[in-house]
């Protein structure tokens, strides 16, 4: 029998007139994933096939079950639309199964080839009693059966299955424009990008760095968190921000409880900067509602007067533990723990404001010359491609 992947595509169907791109990247996205492998892919306007190596069978799951647009997949059987061709593959699925127990099925055919002889109720009659009449371990159960037979007819092949799982769902990375990741070593931004890409949304990433207050190995735990993104959303760029001279700025001319405020409205200048510069749309990042003194309400909105960028949170409204079993869920969870301090986590003061004033923000922030070290800042950005197999060891001479 031909085993090929059939992919449902879910809500990408609701497009309407824009479903033709949705599902032409979604294609895309599949061969990138897959080029590697001896594949060959063809789509229509509902289903998606994929046709490969048999020894590939597991590898191939593995990489559709990392591809966001794919609603559900099934292992299916390819022959000939007629009956006998569909027949014989019905019974080749059944010789695979055990024969010693004893099954309820029902079948359910779906006719998209309307000038089939028979119509989707006369098909599943047809197969229904065909498997009656050969298997006396098989009894209907068209409520709750055992076994559902799924027989799709189309002009030139027919696809059989049993089984339907189910894919990472949202849309196809890509669908829906581009913005920046801002991207700590900590448990929520990974979670916060990996929604994002749920959502089609190509990431940059943007790391701030604040060497010798940071290290190396945070350096490279960001970087590991990185491609771990790539594994959902392809190749992208990880940027590292030069904040060592800004930060120790704010800490020299800021009121410590003001401190964190004042950073978080430098990172947003500088954020602007760089999405006006990668042409980008938004701003993303891992800020959850009450969960730290800069990401109250308030504080929220006095760090986010600096921009008029759109700043998406995707992780805003869900407390720690959901946002916890997502990273254990994408495998960042093991690294985002590790030991190493960011920019967010070093010179945090004893009691930070939670409630800041935006004029005391302002009037702090003219006692020095930050404009100055932005454009300093962003003449010295370095730029990494973060791929899910690259060595993370390369970039360990970049200061």
């Amino acid at each position: 029998m031909n085993r090929i992947i059939l992919i449902k595509y879910g809500e990408l169907t609701t497009k309407k007139s824009n479903r033709k791109f949705f599902i032409n990247t979604l294609y895309n996205n599949i061969i990138k994933k897959c080029k590697d492998l001896n594949v060959i892919i063809s789509k229509d306007i509902s289903r998606m096939y994929i046709e490969y190596e048999s020894l590939d069978e597991e590898l191939v799951i593995k990489r559709i079950g990392e591809v966001f647009g794919i609603h559900a997949y099934s292992i299916a059987y390819k022959t000939l639309t007629n009956l006998d061709s569909i027949k014989s593959t019905i019974r080749e699925i059944i010789e695979d199964l055990d024969k010693d127990k004893k099954y309820t099925f029902k079948v359910e055919t779906k006719r998209s080839y309307k000038k089939f002889l028979m119509n989707s109720m006369e098909c599943n009659d047809e197969f229904g009693s065909f498997i009656l009449k050969n298997y006396k371990n098989f009894k209907v159960d068209v409520h709750n059966p055992s076994l559902t037979f799924h027989v799709e007819i189309r002009e030139n092949y027919s696809y059989v299955y049993l089984n339907e799982y189910k894919g990472i769902g949202g849309y196809p990375v890509g669908t829906l424009g581009h913005a920046m990741l801002m991207l700590s070593g900590g448990i929520d931004s990974p979670v916060a990008g990996y929604l994002a890409l749920k959502r089609g949304i190509k990431l940059d990433l943007v790391y701030f760095e604040a060497i010798p207050h940071t290290s190396l190995e945070a350096r490279n735990k960001v970087i590991e968190l990185s491609k771990k993104l790539s594994i959902y959303g392809g190749e992208m760029r990880l940027i590292i921000v030069p904040f060592t001279k800004l930060q120790e700025n704010i800490y020299k001319n800021v009121s410590e409880n003001y401190s964190i405020t004042i950073m978080r409205r430098m990172m947003y200048r500088i954020m602007e900067k760089l999405t006006l510069r990668f042409k980008s749309l938004a701003i993303i990042n891992g800020e959850s509602v009450g969960q730290v003194a800069s990401q109250t309400l308030t504080s929220m909105s006095v760090i986010n007067n600096v921009t008029n960028i759109p700043v998406i949170r995707p992780v805003a409204c869900l407390d720690k533990l959901e946002i916890i079993d997502i990273s254990k869920k994408i495998d960042t969870y093991d690294i985002s723990i590790l030991p190493y301090e960011d920019c967010c986590t070093i010179f945090v003061p004893r009691h930070p404001v939670i409630n800041p004033v935006l004029s005391e923000c302002i009037k702090m922030e003219s006692t020095f010359n930050y404009e100055e070290m932005i454009d300093e800042i962003l003449a010295n950005l370095n730029i990494i491609t973060i791929t899910p197999d690259m060595d993370k060891n390369k970039y360990d001479d970049i200061l």
